[in-house]
């Protein structure tokens, strides 16, 4: 007689397996209501099927959402499966499309943030307090090589973070010490079948090149664990030097209003630049939250500003909407004015 779909999740894992499921879950456990993106693939499935074995899973209102990018024939087939799939582990499954124009260029960047949109728009539509991804341990390791091949800062080398935000909702990835081979191991103990996205064999993406570089890397030193520990390491020097900005900001305040903050410059002046750089960013995401701030222009804006301090000397400028004027007695920030229209 066929096993159940009960009898096949019992049988996932030995005792290792659910005891690092239950450490892993602990991240969503502050949560009571949550929603899990799962795109079909065998990482997100696998997150699935670990959260319905959980042992807080019937104290928790979980449900799952899939993203139909509209980028191939078969995703909708696919996603409609997936909620087959979520129904027939007990959750509601919400189908969410991507219906906008596709761009022709850094699809996969923006075809990314379209799905954090739509997740978390899902998110506040259903009343879940955060979102759960399935970013494993390989993706973490990519995550921080294709960071590193652009000269990202201390932040970016980190990698993703377990707990983020997206606007308003929490993100979280409990996976993150998972390898991707494990979490396929969860889908074939349950007799769960997934799909593979061909999208991540195109070399036309960067991140599938250097997929492809990985044998020769790690050959070379530069394994997944290497990048891991990099990340590691970067990740605790981030957490430093943001809890030293943040008592640099907390002395330097001088107002702090609805829509302008004024600081000391004196106690600024002899600040590090990656100290002055970090004070400045959090004061411009306090006066627009929404503000999206290129590290390369914030660089050379927090340079600026630390040389006008040095000289006792005078700068404006304008950086993400945000207006800095700085002198060597304070340094303001307020919205920018609206731009000028070239229209007539």
């Amino acid at each position: 007689m066929p096993r159940t779909k009960a009898e096949d999740l019992a049988a996932i894992g030995d005792d290792s397996l659910e005891g690092r499921r239950e450490n892993a879950l602990e991240l969503l456990a502050p949560y009571p209501s949550l929603l899990l993106a799962v795109s079909g693939g065998p990482d997100s499935v696998a997150l699935m099927l670990l959260c319905a074995q959980w042992s807080l899973r019937a104290s928790r209102h979980i449900a799952v959402a899939t993203v139909d990018h509209r980028l191939r024939k078969e995703a909708r087939a696919e996603a409609e499966e997936v909620g087959r799939w979520a129904r027939a582990l007990g959750y509601a499954h919400h189908l969410l499309t991507w219906e906008e124009e596709k761009p022709a260029t850094r699809l996969q960047e923006r075809a990314r943030r379209a799905r954090y949109a739509l997740l978390t728009a899902c998110a506040r539509r259903i009343g879940a307090s955060a979102i759960a991804l399935a970013h494993h341990s390989e993706d973490q390791a990519e995550t921080i090589l294709f960071r590193l091949t652009r000269g990202s800062g201390v932040a970016g080398l980190a990698g993703m973070a377990r707990i983020a935000r997206h606007e308003d909702i929490p993100l979280l990835r409990p996976l993150l010490d998972f390898r991707k081979e494990e979490l396929e191991a969860v889908c074939a103990r349950a007799a769960q079948p997934f799909f593979r996205d061909p999208s991540n064999e195109d070399e036309s993406f960067a991140r599938v090149r250097l997929r492809g570089l990985a044998p020769m890397l790690a050959a070379q030193g530069l394994s997944r664990d290497a990048l891991l520990r990099l990340g590691s390491r970067a990740a605790r020097a981030d957490s430093a030097l943001a809890h030293c900005a943040a008592e640099m900001l907390a002395r330097a305040l001088r107002r702090d209003e609805a829509s302008w903050i004024e600081l000391d410059a004196a106690t600024l002046c002899e600040a590090p630049l990656e100290i002055l750089q970090r004070v400045l960013a959090s004061a411009i995401l306090h006066i627009a939250p929404a503000a999206v701030l290129r590290l390369e222009r914030l660089e050379r804006a927090s340079a600026r500003v630390a040389a006008a301090l040095s000289a006792r000397g005078s700068v404006r400028m304008t950086l993400a909407d945000v207006s800095i004027d700085a002198n060597s007695g304070r340094i303001r920030l307020r919205p920018a004015p609206p731009r000028r229209s070239s229209s007539t």
